[in-house]
């Protein structure tokens, strides 16, 4: 408890928090200028990148917590060196927080001053030089097939035995979206954002819009494509009642199906099935990702339907494969 209450007083000295909006403008006082060019940044953000609410909030709640500190040691952000600003990172360091948050607010520094930099706003970019702590890389966890085979039973038409069940439109809805989830790797935020027409049967494709809008199509298997023509025909309109709407997901009330329901779903889905409670939808994406190599599709092809900008970032399932390395390792290695 002690080493909390140490914590927290420190988060409290160098971050004073408070609660932001994103299209507001900044509320600080302090920053003069510098808050000024944030909200201008964060326009920027929101209309040249289409950044998500998410996304600019974050970015907002980080640079308005710099711009006060900047306001405490009576610092120009406009003329601040790399020197102070590795302080500022060593600061939420003593303040013991995580070394993802740290390379965090690096990355929203970065941003912020790269920005500047290329409207001749600041002479020198100070934060180009930067360079976060690094992190301890985990592998994202994966479910075996026991495991999905026993969340999917959950509001399927059968249960794990076999035996019929009688669905009720939630039921059907629910297991819609965890068919959807598994079978093209979408992450939540992009399964809530579906509307109507995103859904090609014909071609069994699914459209999805990224981070930063970007489009992919990705294909479906023909039990996702079963499973939503049910719900559509079925399920969908119960849930909507008198109400019309285009999003293809829709909640109890006939209201679009937020990210947020979305996982909560899934957290009572999981608890239904007996599973690790630590378990989110995010791991149907990495389940799907681990499995199409195990079925040996090739790295390019993954990368493209997760929706990766980097293969590197991909690359990661291949330490979840080990079969699959091993066909790579036997199919090249001269002496193997």
């Amino acid at each position: 408890m002690a080493g909390r209450a140490v914590k927290t007083r420190a988060a409290k000295r160098v971050m004073a928090s408070s609660k932001v909006e994103t299209g507001e403008p900044s509320q600080i006082n302090a920053g003069g200028r510098g808050a000024e060019l944030l909200d201008e940044y964060i326009e920027t953000l929101r209309v040249e990148r289409n950044d998500s609410v998410h996304t600019m909030r974050a970015y907002r709640a980080d640079l308005e917590a710099y711009l006060r500190w900047c306001a405490r040691h009576g610092i120009d952000p406009l003329s601040v060196t790399h020197r102070q600003l590795r302080s500022y990172l060593g600061e939420l360091d003593a303040a013991r927080y995580a070394r993802a948050t740290i390379n965090r607010h690096l990355s929203s520094l970065k941003g912020f001053y790269q920005w500047m930099d290329l409207r001749g706003i600041i002479e020198v970019d100070p934060a180009s030089v930067l360079a976060g702590p690094k992190q301890s890389r985990h592998l994202p966890h994966v479910l075996r097939h026991a495991e999905m085979d026993r969340l999917l039973a959950v509001h399927g038409p059968v249960d794990e035995a076999g035996n019929p069940r009688e669905q009720s439109a939630r039921d059907i809805r629910d297991q819609a979206i965890l068919e959807l989830l598994y079978a093209c790797g979408a992450r939540v935020s992009e399964t809530a954002g579906l509307q109507l027409g995103d859904i090609d049967f014909s071609s069994k494709l699914v459209k999805v819009f990224g981070t930063g809008r970007k489009e992919r199509i990705i294909p479906i298997h023909d039990i996702c494509v079963e499973t939503l023509r049910r719900y559509l025909g079925e399920a969908r309109p119960v849930l909507l009642g008198s109400k019309t709407s285009d999003s293809l997901f829709v909640s109890s009330r006939g209201n679009p199906m937020s990210a947020d329901a979305i996982r909560k779903m899934f957290k009572a889905t999981v608890r239904a099935a007996g599973l690790d409670d630590r378990l989110s939808p995010h791991d149907m994406r990495h389940t799907f990702a681990t499995d199409l190599l195990d079925g040996e599709a090739d790295l390019r092809s993954v990368q493209e339907m997760l929706g990766h900008s980097r293969l590197s970032t991909t690359q990661i399932y291949t330490h979840l494969s080990p079969a699959r390395l091993k066909q790579v390792h036997s199919q090249a290695h001269p002496r193997a």
